[in-house]
């Protein structure tokens, strides 16, 4: 068994985690520092520290890796392997070199497109009709290094984020645990990446989430389910904030781009920058609980048509 360090946080790690620990010697974990969390701000270990401590795994959490006393401590620890999956650092080219077979990671995207913090959502809001899974070597450089192997996967037209996360965290863990073998043979393949052909996939900002309504209803529709259901498509209606966390494309109602056609018992109906308009199903005011658009439309008393999202 080879000795790995493996660096992760969300919940997409955790399913690569959980298969090295049954394959390999996993001698200890990288994570994100708790952070607080919710309304109440609770201090929240990451998804991944917990795997690591129900499995009696020492957790180092650095806020940045490159400037800790922790970089030493695990370049101490000559690890075969070092294999990461959403960490959010870039590391040290010291502790690249470290481990004998190299440092790898799992990527949510058919590299060179969509390097990042955000592959997932990217290929939503895109429209792509595919995505996959990359298991690469890493160089100091975000996501720029050799390809080992990859696997395509279909982005169904009814996936969100959430879906697409938990298929590719699977995805991930059974491509890593069929590349292993030749990694630690050393009969791997090693593709350079096309500097050419890479395509970005920055984290989600605030102005991001914002649904621009000249767009075609397409576009808003990949748009919500794109940031659904994190960290979510808004809107806004008079001037309270609108959350858009489910949608569905509404066939040849063609008016002006952000106002409200007509309401049924269950959606909303917007107007977008094309023939169609989308009706919003589910959605969350600022303030109110999340909530299927039909139990909001129950209680709503004023007449939402004509009003315009913004």
């Amino acid at each position: 068994m080879s000795r790995v360090i493996f660096m992760g946080t969300p919940d997409f790690s955790t399913k690569v985690l959980e298969m090295l620990i049954a394959e390999e010697d996993v001698i200890a974990v990288v994570t994100q520092p708790d952070r607080p969390v919710g309304r109440k701000r609770v201090m929240t270990p990451p998804p991944v520290k917990e795997v690591a401590l129900e499995n009696g795994i020492e957790v180092y959490q650095p806020e940045k890796i490159s400037q800790s006393d922790d970089l030493q401590t695990l370049i101490d620890m000559e690890p075969d392997l070092i294999v990461t999956a959403a960490f959010g650092q870039i590391l040290p080219k010291s502790l690249l070199d470290a481990p004998k077979l190299g440092a790898i990671n799992v990527h949510a995207s058919l590299l060179p497109k969509y390097r990042g913090g955000a592959p997932i959502h990217q290929a939503i809001i895109d429209g792509e009709k595919e995505t996959g899974v990359t298991i690469m070597y890493m160089e100091p450089k975000l996501d720029a290094g050799d390809i080992i192997s990859q696997q395509a996967i279909e982005i169904e037209a009814n996936d969100n984020v959430e879906s697409m996360h938990d298929k590719l965290s699977f995805l991930g863990a059974d491509l890593l645990k069929k590349t292993l073998p030749e990694i630690i043979n050393g009969t791997n393949d090693r593709i350079a990446q096309d500097d050419d052909k890479a395509t970005f996939a920055s984290n989600i900002s605030r102005e991001d989430e914002r649904i621009d309504w000249t767009q075609s209803a397409e576009q808003v529709y990949n748009h919500i389910r794109g940031l659904s259901p994190w960290p979510v498509a808004y809107t806004k209606l008079d001037d309270t904030n609108m959350k858009l966390y489910a949608a569905r494309i509404e066939e040849g109602k063609k008016e002006n781009p952000g106002e409200i056609l007509e309401t049924t018992k269950k959606a909303i109906i917007v107007g977008t920058g094309s023939d169609d308009a989308i009706a919003l199903t589910e959605i969350q005011l600022s303030g109110k609980k999340r909530m299927p658009t039909a139990n909001f439309l129950s209680g709503y008393q004023e007449d939402l048509v004509g009003k315009e999202l913004k």
